[in-house]
């Protein structure tokens, strides 16, 4: 099958895997410790069943969506993934690219493997930067300054990642901790000779941080044992309030009394996450916290959700149950790694046909007609 004929995100996830090394979709596909956060991320979406109103009239339906106070096709925004490169030569590039022209937000990693420059000047839109607190503060307001001087309207702080979770199919692989590859993982790559032509003459490399870090000193030895900093606390949050002069979000929320604490720091918004099930397995779902998020800091501040939207109806739920949209992780990662752009591109309109279906079966004409009366648990 090629990306073109995909009729959904597993469709691309199945290409993604054939085209891909094991160690490469074990990165993209996989999660912490049982990887239970990470198959309850797409339960919770089950768990939810649509209750639609009959005989309205949605010859006309409208998907768009104010993000952040900015106007959306759809309340979605392609989230922040790392190595990128991998899956695809410049991935961040194409990921950036095909959600400019969606008309969607583009939020870049930290750990991207294209230069937020690049990012800026090759992808015009709407950028958003998602940050890690480091070891070394330096190299976070090193990549905030010139992510500001960019133009980037967004940053995203990430909570969640005080240490790195155990995520096992990497430590197999030799992935991680220090890109020390297996003999099984090596034989692997040579299997997959499309794979090296395009992608694989390109040692990863975190070049933002590099930058940073300055010369003479390994940047994946950094990453993989000393980049995230376990003291961030809620007494840093303000440094980078008055550093950051823009929108401001919070990313690792789970708890209503986090959020407004959040909300009363400074920040703009909070993302609903539990890093796509990549840190604590166990953790709760973003979607099962939204509810009373939502009526805790709703009127207040923006909400975020991410874990494991895969259709349309997904993004229809979040937002029925008071987000203002979706961050999409591996859904465009799949995409990029079965087709480049392309199949990026094909990913997002999937999901916009599944979400313009859902709301013209949920008796909606858009997003704003979406709430919580439309949906009963399972």
């Amino acid at each position: 099958m090629r990306f073109s004929d995909a009729i959904n995100i597993e469709d691309l996830r199945a290409i993604a895997r054939r085209r891909l090394p094991r160690f490469v979709f074990d990165y993209v596909d996989g999660g912490a410790e049982d990887e239970r956060t990470l198959t309850d991320n797409r339960a919770a979406f089950a768990r939810l069943r649509f209750r639609p109103r009959t005989l309205v009239d949605v010859s006309r339906r409208d998907l768009s969506a104010p993000l952040l106070g900015q106007p959306a096709s759809m309340p979605a925004v392609v989230g922040p993934t790392g190595l990128n490169g991998l899956c695809w030569r410049d991935g961040d590039l194409a990921l950036a690219r095909a959600a400019a022209a969606a008309c969607l937000p583009f939020a870049m990693s930290t750990v991207s493997m294209s230069f937020v420059e690049d990012v800026a000047r090759e992808a015009p839109g709407r950028h958003w930067l998602q940050a890690y607190v480091f070891s070394e503060r330096r190299i976070t307001e090193g990549i905030l300054r010139r992510a500001l001087e960019a133009g980037f309207e967004c940053a995203i702080l990430t909570s969640d990642f005080p240490v790195a979770g155990k995520r096992e199919r990497d430590l197999r692989t030799g992935l991680l901790p220090a890109q020390r590859f297996t003999l099984a993982t090596k034989i692997d790559m040579l299997a997959h000779p499309r794979w090296i032509a395009t992608v694989a003459t390109r040692r990863p490399r975190f070049v933002n941080v590099e930058r940073e870090l300055g010369p003479g000193r390994d940047v994946n030895a950094f990453v993989g044992h000393g980049m995230f900093d376990p003291s961030f606390s809620w007494d840093d949050v303000r440094r980078f309030r008055d550093t950051w002069p823009r929108k401001l979000l919070l990313k690792g929320v789970l708890r209503a009394d986090d959020a407004e604490r959040a909300v009363a720091a400074g920040f703009d918004g909070i993302v609903l996450s539990n890093h796509g099930g990549r840190q604590l397995d166990g953790a709760v779902t973003g979607l099962d916290a939204l509810p009373e998020v939502a009526r805790a800091v709703g009127a207040r501040a923006s909400i975020l959700v991410d874990g494991g939207v895969r259709r349309g109806g997904d993004i229809a739920r979040a937002v029925a149950l008071g987000a203002e949209g979706v961050l999409l992780g591996r859904a465009p990662v799949y995409g990029l790694a079965a087709g480049g752009q392309s199949g990026v591109e094909r990913a997002l309109a999937i999901l916009a046909e599944e979400l313009d279906r859902t709301l013209a079966l949920t008796g909606c004409t858009g997003i704003g007609a979406l709430g919580p009366d439309l949906l009963a648990p399972a």
